[in-house]
C-alpha cells in the first residue's frame, strides 16, 4: 500500500486520505505548503493583497498617499468655507490665516438671504432638476430599450448618431437651442429650461448597454403569456434595472442642479432663476467680495451634500454599474 499527502492507494483503488479537515484548511490558506503565507512567512493566518504588497511599508506608504490626495481636495473646500465665515475685510486682506483676526461671523449669509430670492431659487433648481431627472430617465429607458430590442431599418445607423453626439461639446448648442426657444415663444418660461435638459445621449448609451445584457428568454416566456412590448418594457425590463435607473437619474439630477450657462442664457426673470444663477447675481451686484462668494458657493453645494448623503450607497454603487470607475 503506498501512501500519500492527499491519497491512500491500496487494492481496490485509491480513495480519500483520512488527514483532518483542520491541517487541510490550513494548507490551503497557507498556499499548499507547511501552511506558508504568499507573503513568504512560515505563519498560515497572514494576509496579502496584490496592490498594497505584503510588507507593512508598502502600506504605510499607500495610505499615506491616500491621504494626501484626500487633503489636496479637501483643504480648498475648507478654506471656503472658512472664508464664508470671515468679514469682508478679513477675506479680502490677502492673508492666509484660517482663523480671523475680528473673530467670525454670519454678515456673509445675512447679506445673501437680505439681498437675494434664495427660496424661490432654491424650490427653481428642486423643481426643474426633478422634471429634468424623470423626463430624461423616461424618455432615455424607452429610446434605449427600442434600440436594444427593435429591429428596424437605420437601427444602427441612429445608435451611431447617438453616440457621436456624446463627443459634441453642449456650448455648440446654445445658440441654436435659444434661437429656438425663441421662435417657439418659450423664452423665461419653466419649458425652456427643462426641455433641452432633457435630451442626454450618453443616458441612452448606458441603458442601452444595460438592456442588452438582460436574459431575451424572460421576454419570451412573457410573450408565451401574451405580454405585449409596452407590457414586457414596464413590468419586466424596468423592475430588472433598478440600479442602473438609480444611477442615471442621480447623475442627471447632479448635472442639473449644477447647470449655470444655460438657465443663465434662457431665464432673465429673477423669479424663474435657478440657485447658481440667482446666488451669481448676487455676488455680481455686489462686485468681487471674497466672503459672499464664499457663502453662495456653500449654500449651493449644500443640497448636493444632503443628497450625497442620503443616496451614498446608490451613488458609489453606479459609479461601478455605469462603468464610470474605470472598470
Amino acid at each position: 500500500m503506498t501512501t500519500d499527502a492527499s491519497l491512500t492507494t491500496n487494492a481496490s483503488g485509491p480513495r480519500r486520505s483520512t488527514m483532518p479537515r483542520e491541517v487541510a484548511r490550513k494548507r490551503r490558506a497557507g498556499g499548499g505548503h507547511g501552511g506558508g503565507s504568499l507573503g513568504g512567512g512560515s505563519g498560515g493566518g497572514r494576509s496579502w493583497h496584490p496592490m498594497l504588497g505584503a510588507g507593512l511599508l508598502p502600506r504605510v506608504l499607500s495610505v499615506l498617499a491616500l491621504i494626501l490626495m484626500a487633503g489636496v481636495w479637501l483643504v480648498p473646500l475648507a478654506w471656503g468655507v472658512d472664508t464664508s465665515f470671515k468679514s469682508e475685510v478679513d477675506a479680502s486682506g490677502g492673508g492666509g490665516d484660517w482663523i480671523p483676526a475680528s473673530g467670525f461671523t454670519l454678515a456673509a449669509y445675512r447679506e445673501i438671504f437680505a439681498q437675494g430670492n434664495l427660496p424661490v431659487w432654491a424650490l427653481n433648481s428642486l423643481l426643474i432638476g426633478a422634471a429634468v431627472t424623470v423626463l430624461t430617465v423616461v424618455v432615455s429607458a424607452m429610446a434605449a430599450y427600442a434600440l436594444s430590442r427593435g429591429l428596424f431599418r437605420g437601427r444602427r445607423a441612429l445608435l451611431a448618431v447617438i453616440v457621436a453626439s456624446i463627443i459634441v461639446p453642449p456650448q455648440i448648442l446654445i445658440v441654436p437651442l435659444f434661437r429656438q426657444m425663441l421662435v417657439m415663444n418659450l423664452v423665461d418660461t419653466y419649458a425652456a429650461v427643462i426641455l433641452p435638459q432633457v435630451v442626454a445621449p450618453v443616458m441612452v448609451y448606458i441603458l442601452k448597454k444595460f438592456f442588452d445584457a438582460v436574459p431575451r428568454e424572460l421576454e419570451e416566456a412573457a410573450r408565451i403569456d401574451g405580454a405585449g412590448s409596452a407590457r414586457i418594457f414596464v413590468s419586466i425590463i424596468l423592475p430588472l434595472s433598478r440600479p442602473i435607473l438609480a444611477a442615471v437619474s442621480i447623475f442627471v439630477f447632479i448635472t442639473t442642479w449644477n447647470n449655470f450657462l444655460w438657465p443663465f442664457i434662457i431665464t432673465s426673470d429673477p423669479t424663474l432663476m435657478t440657485l447658481p444663477v440667482g446666488l451669481s447675481s448676487v455676488k455680481d451686484s455686489y462686485g468681487l467680495q471674497n466672503a459672499q462668494a464664499s457663502a453662495a458657493s456653500v449654500l449651493a453645494a449644500i443640497p448636493l451634500l444632503v443628497v450625497f448623503m442620503l443616496f451614498q450607497r446608490q451613488i458609489v454603487r453606479s459609479v461601478a454599474t455605469t462603468g464610470l470607475g474605470g472598470q
